[in-house]
Parts: structure tokens; sequence; C-alpha cells
């Protein structure tokens, strides 16, 4: 892994508990709310209340069953076009941070009343939550400044807050004691787990799928299914299961031993012990990835496509940051499409490929890093300290 990503950072000491306020508009394929629900979530943990405003909630329940109806202490589902109407501003309590996730603005009326009850002089800390790249731009625009030059809240600061991979950047969602709960997870577990989704885990390879509809996934299926010793393969709902229904179906009559199982939604909890079980994960977009690097096991990343070809540099700045191996950076090119697929790049299950040793080693790295919410939370109190001089 690059080497600058070697050096510990020291984590601040605990802050608040404050309010948070974090906004997030559901743009597609609910990673944008996986991450913030992680996040508020991390944060209600860790003592703090937070308002969380969607305009989208259907997806919370399936990834985090009992948010909607209050059942996670700490965290409140709030309707977005609540945060416009003048009877639910009225009796809303100030929160001491603002969280604009991925690029969304704050209703101007929820601004305005904040702005007006403070005569316009006080103003909490106000974040811009960016995306995850490994991209050099992210260390150099990390926690900048973007002066309000026009609104109700005119004069006041926002900072931009990008996660990543470095000591540089804000880092990445890692609740405590994850680390030692995916360590905890052994065999037993794995077949509780299987259990649990109606499977019968057989010892074999276990492959999860979870990807856009531009995978390649008919060849991904042909491939597996030459394997020894057999693959179970476990395609999450959705798009995924979508592809690989289709590619079964269109599958020419022969010899394949794979076995392919289609799971149900899950929640996010289920969706790590997921990833922890299996001994290699197809993954896709931004919660997705960091959760797989976590889990510690061979990966192969679908970066969210764009149509002007941008992903591609995104994709590469991420290979060239952790070192990626040929055959990592090979499986990456083809799952992707930079590349055309080939069908011969060896699999980890082989006990020739180190790739399970490469996968535990960028994670051990990557951990010894500040997480993103407690470098937030250091973020915040500085700020709160700036502002009160």
């Amino acid at each position: 892994m690059h080497s600058k990503a070697q050096h510990q950072r020291q984590p601040p000491p605990p802050a608040g508990p404050w309010l948070w306020d974090i906004f997030c508009q559901v743009i597609d394929n609910f990673g944008d709310v996986g991450v913030c629900w992680r996040l508020a979530a991390d944060l209600a943990a860790r003592g703090h209340t937070v308002r969380l405003w969607l305009d989208d909630t259907q997806a919370l329940n399936w990834l985090a069953p009992g948010a909607l109806e209050g059942r996670w202490p700490g965290v409140s589902v709030r309707d977005w076009s609540d945060a416009s109407k003048p009877q639910v501003l009225q009796g809303l309590e100030p929160a001491q941070v603002w969280m604009e996730s991925f690029g969304c603005e704050l209703p101007t009326a929820f601004v305005a009343a904040r702005a007006l009850s403070l005569g316009g002089v006080l103003q909490p800390v106000w974040t811009n939550l960016e995306y995850l790249s490994a991209e050099d731009f992210v260390e150099r625009c990390h926690a900048l400044p973007s002066p309000v030059m026009s609104g109700p809240a005119k004069g006041w600061t926002k900072h931009f807050y990008y996660p990543g991979f470095t000591p540089q950047t804000g880092g990445l969602v890692r609740e405590p004691g994850l680390l030692e709960r995916r360590g905890a997870f052994r065999s037993a577990e794995r077949h509780i787990f299987l259990q649990s989704l109606g499977l019968a885990d057989e010892g074999g390879p276990l492959v999860s799928l979870f990807c856009y509809d531009c995978a390649p996934v008919a060849q991904l299926l042909e491939q597996l299914g030459t394997q020894t010793p057999p693959v179970h393969l476990l395609v999450t709902a959705g798009k995924a299961s979508g592809l690989a229904e289709h590619a079964l179906a269109q599958a020419p009559d022969g010899k394949s031993d794979l076995r392919v199982s289609f799971l149900p939604l899950l929640s996010q909890t289920d969706f790590d012990q997921l990833l922890w079980a299996c001994d290699l994960n197809f993954v896709r977009g931004e919660d997705s990835l960091v959760r797989a690097l976590w889990a510690g096991q061979p990966f192969v990343w679908q970066i969210y496509p764009q149509d002007d070809g941008v992903h591609r540099a995104k994709l590469a700045a991420f290979l060239d940051f952790i070192d990626a191996p040929a055959l990592v950076r090979n499986w990456h090119a083809q799952w992707n499409g930079v590349v055309p697929w080939r069908g011969d790049v060896p699999l980890p299950m082989a006990p020739e490929v180190p790739w399970r040793a490469w996968a535990r080693a960028l994670q051990n790295g990557l951990a010894t890093q500040t997480d993103l919410v407690s470098g937030l939370l250091g973020f915040v109190a500085e700020r709160q300290s700036v502002m009160k001089k």
C-alpha cells in the first residue's frame, strides 16, 4: 500500500455530544443513503444525536430495519420536504453540526430559519461530505473552506470533507470494534449465518456478487463453473440477481459445477457478514467497497460507470494507491470493461494465488488510520474552538 498511508495519526479526544443534521438526496442505487446511515448510526453509538433528512426512505426498510419506526436510539429519520415547512422549523431544536452529503444543498428555508434565529452571528459547523476517491486532489481539497456568498447564510463558511485512504483525508467509516467482530467471525459463525439465509454450508468456496447492470455476469458465471472445488455463488437482490437469472437462462447446456443461490434484500449488518463469509467478493460503488476492505477477503470492485469515462481514472488511482498486484489489476480491468474479458485470469481460491494475504495486509494497513467519524468529531471540535474565539 502507498507509503504515506502507513503513518499513524493520533485519534482526537472525545468530543460533544452534539446534535447533527445530515441531509441526503437518494440519487441512484441507494449507496448514498447507505453511507449516510452508517455515519449516522456510528455517531449515535458514540453518544451523539442525529436527524437524517432523506428524500427517499424506502431503502432503510431493509438496510436498517426499525429505523423508520424510531427504533435506533439517537437517530431520527426525517422527510426532506419537512425541512422547508415553517410549522416544522419553528419547533426544531438547532443543531450544532450540518452535513450536506454528496453535493446536495440544504433547503433555503431550513438555512434561513437557523440564520434568523441566531441573528446572523453564529453558525453551526457546516460540512459537505464528498465522494470517496484515491485521486491526488482529495488530499489538497480535504477540509478546505467554501464561503457562502449569497442567501440567508451569506458570510458563513462551509468546509469540504473528503473520505479517503490516507491520514491527510477524512478516512473511512469504521465503527469501533468492527475489526474485532470481523476477527471473531469463524467457520461456526459462517455456518450459522448461511443457515439464517436458508442455505447449507458445504464447506466449499463462497463468492458473493453485488454489481451494476453493465457487469459481465454471464462470463463470470461461465468461469466460476469450471473451478475446482465447485464454487457456490451468492447473488444479492436487485440488478445482480436479474443479470444472473438471465445468464443462467441463456447458458448453453453443458457441464457446470457452479451452484447459485439468490439472496433476499440484506440489512447492512447481514451484508457485512456476507462479505466476511465469502472467499471472494464482487462489490460495487462506495459503501460496499469500504466494507469489502474491512472484510479482509479478496474482492473485485465495480466502480460506478460514467458516460465520459472519468471513472477509469478513479479506478486506476485506487489500484495504484493500494499497490494492487497484477492479478488484482487484471480482474478489475476486465470486470470494469477496461479490457475485453479473457476468462483465464486465476481466481483467489487456487492455493498458489497470494490474493488473500494481500487483502488482509491491505486491511491491516488501512486500520492504522483514524476512522471517518473520529476524524469528523475532531474537525468539528476544532471548528467550534475557532468560531468561539
